[in-house]
């Protein structure tokens, strides 16, 4: 039996000699000196942080492709430094096996196989080519030359090479098992809306927030370029939002839509006017993450002009809570999701560590902080009696299942995403946690989701604060969540 496997062993061996021979006789040209700078800055994947920081200065795929290459490097170095090489211990090549312009000056000591550097190379333009072919086209030749480059200095033998993509490739593919692909496509509705053509703005009342996104960035001149003859007004910090746009309607009399330029929380609250006051909404998205405008296929100014003049809208859907307290009930209105107990501090905490890492370490960390300072709330769910640490509602099922949603493939489902995570099981946080970390939550008896027309919570003790679109609401008791069918009207192409 071991004489099967040396002699296969062998030809390896033979053929990386062949190879390492053939590349040491390739002339002396600049390609050399850019080969050695190549693989001296992959050194510990500093090259790939670089890439990656320049890739998320650009929104959507490209930033999505940074994040996942980064994760991607992570498994691949782990499985080709940690477990790899001490498996598989290899001599290097010889010093003298190439010309002694190519030799690097401090030679690595550990196993040659596999290669760490091919190995992160191959998993982080793997990873970005899977969420952005054309970002691909730019990584792919650079991750390749670094690969190379590992043989032309001779700190390698091509298996090791070979071996190491293979690895990288294999773990940037794993990362769609606790990340999926978001394919880059708006989310469906059936649901075509009468609205009224709005040439150049005009009868539109329009909110402006310079406040959204970057601070260097004022929507302003877009959405004076987009609808010229629209009023514009901005948020006063004395007053809420809704109630400053309410008075504006009331005190003009003929408006025919509403606009607004901003991030999240800017449109939720536009859009709630709308759909009090039965008006079409124009968006431009104008925050940092606008995950609102990217599920109805608002992309920038020029998709939200285009939607206004052709006078093309659609109605979705828009989750309503109704909360009873001390001061009796109010409704909310809300586009993206609401949320009781610890979830709202999981996702500040997540956005803030997504600066520097990685959606799924961002959340894993977000997740642990906010879990460990929590406390159960013990309700009365749809009428059976349970006790949870934190409830998630969303405006239409979301996708993926489990602790991350992050995109809507439909609008107009008349349905709300439930999710929560149950208090009354022993150890329930950290079964929650290896659940969450192994991608099996959907088996795990702590956590808990549904699609629901409506869902009603009384808590049994105390009040609590709810969270709709991520601004913090007012105290309740019991509170009433509720699909409403093609409540909103947004122009859309």
């Amino acid at each position: 039996m071991f004489r099967h496997i040396k002699r296969p062993l062998r030809q390896v061996g033979a053929t990386d000699r062949e190879l390492v021979r053939r590349s040491a006789q390739l002339p002396p040209t600049v390609a050399d000196n850019v080969l050695m700078v190549l693989t001296r800055s992959a050194n510990h994947g500093k090259l790939w942080w670089l890439v990656a920081a320049a890739l998320t200065t650009k929104k959507g795929a490209t930033r999505r492709g940074a994040m996942r290459g980064v994760a991607a490097i992570a498994g691949a170095s782990a499985t080709a430094n940690l477990i790899g090489k001490p498996l598989f211990p290899r001599r290097r090549p010889a010093a003298e096996e190439v010309p002694e312009h190519r030799r690097l000056e401090r030679r690595p000591t550990s196993s040659s196989f596999p290669s760490g550097h091919a190995a992160s190379a191959a998993a982080f333009a793997t990873a970005v080519t899977m969420e952005s072919p054309r970002a691909g086209l730019f990584v792919i030749p650079v991750a390749a030359a670094v690969a190379y480059s590992r043989v032309h200095t001779g700190v390698h033998w091509p298996s090791d090479v070979g071996t190491g993509a293979l690895i990288g490739i294999g773990s940037a593919l794993a990362t769609r098992h606790w990340w999926p692909l978001h394919p880059d496509v708006p989310a469906d509705t059936e649901h075509r809306a009468e609205a009224p053509f709005m040439r150049d703005g005009e009868d539109m009342l329009a909110l402006v927030n310079p406040g959204s996104g970057t601070v260097t960035f004022d929507p302003t001149e877009e959405v004076r370029y987009a609808w010229p003859k629209a009023t514009l007004v901005y948020p006063d910090p004395g007053k809420d939002i809704r109630r400053q746009l309410a008075e504006e309607i009331e005190r003009r009399g003929t408006v025919r839509a509403l606009g607004v330029a901003g991030g999240d929380g800017t449109v939720a609250a536009v859009a709630s006017v709308a759909a009090d006051y039965d008006l079409p909404l124009a968006l431009i998205p104008a925050g940092t993450l606008n995950h609102f405008a990217r599920d109805v296929g608002v992309k920038s100014m020029p998709d939200a002009d285009a939607a206004t003049e052709a006078g093309a809208a659609v109605g979705i859907d828009l989750g309503e809570v109704s909360i009873t307290g001390s001061g009796g009930t109010e409704r909310r209105w809300f586009v993206n999701t609401a949320s009781i107990g610890g979830y709202p501090e999981m996702v500040r905490i997540r956005e803030k560590l997504q600066d520097k890492l990685p959606k799924w370490p961002a959340a894993v960390i977000a997740l642990v902080r906010s879990l460990r300072r929590a406390k159960p709330i013990d309700v009365v769910l749809n009428g059976k009696k349970t006790s949870i640490w934190w409830l998630f509602v969303g405006n239409s099922p979301y996708l993926p299942k489990g602790f991350v949603p992050s995109r809507r493939p439909a609008l107009d489902t008349g349905l709300l995403d439930i999710r929560y995570l149950r208090a009354d099981v022993p150890y329930s946080r950290l079964r929650f946690i290896l659940a969450t970390i192994t991608n099996t939550l959907g088996t795990s008896h702590v956590y808990r989701e549904y699609d629901l027309p409506t869902l009603t919570i009384r808590l049994l003790s105390g009040n609590r604060r709810i969270a709709t679109d991520g601004e913090v609401g007012p105290l309740g008791n019991e509170f009433f969540f509720r699909s409403r069918p093609s409540a909103l009207t947004i122009y859309r192409l």
